[in-house]
């Protein structure tokens, strides 16, 4: 059975991601809704990160839709041992950042936002 090229294609933005920004050791891309779609992952189990990460994700558009301060954009989660980083690729969309105490979260906000939009058009093809 071979892996479609877009497959191998959204790995490769996630490989990219965690190898440019210093603390990121594993990604996961889902649908909106919480279906696993790629992963870059070694201990986290893909598809509970995915389900979890899409009901914060979505409370965190709620939220923010109800405090009127625009569309949301993260939900950063920091934990005793590192960050659980959810972005919103689009509406159908989420990229989970996992990463250690070490994350350069300002790096990630500097090449996040190249990363959502290739992302984003590899979903759309």
């Amino acid at each position: 059975m071979t892996v479609p090229a877009s497959y191998e294609a959204l790995v490769s933005v996630l490989k990219s991601l965690r190898e440019r920004v210093m603390g990121i050791n594993e990604t996961v891309i889902a649908t909106a809704d919480g279906l696993l779609v790629a992963a870059d992952t070694a201990t986290a189990q893909p598809e509970s990160v995915s389900a979890l990460a899409a009901a914060g994700l979505g409370i965190g558009r709620r939220t923010a839709a109800e405090v009127g301060l625009g569309g949301l954009r993260d939900v950063v989660t920091r934990c005793a041992g590192g960050y659980v980083v959810v972005l919103a690729v689009g509406d159908n969309a989420l990229l989970v950042i996992l990463a250690d105490e070490g994350l350069d979260l300002a790096g990630l906000y500097r090449s996040s936002p190249v990363a959502v939009e290739h992302l984003a058009t590899l979903l759309a093809s």
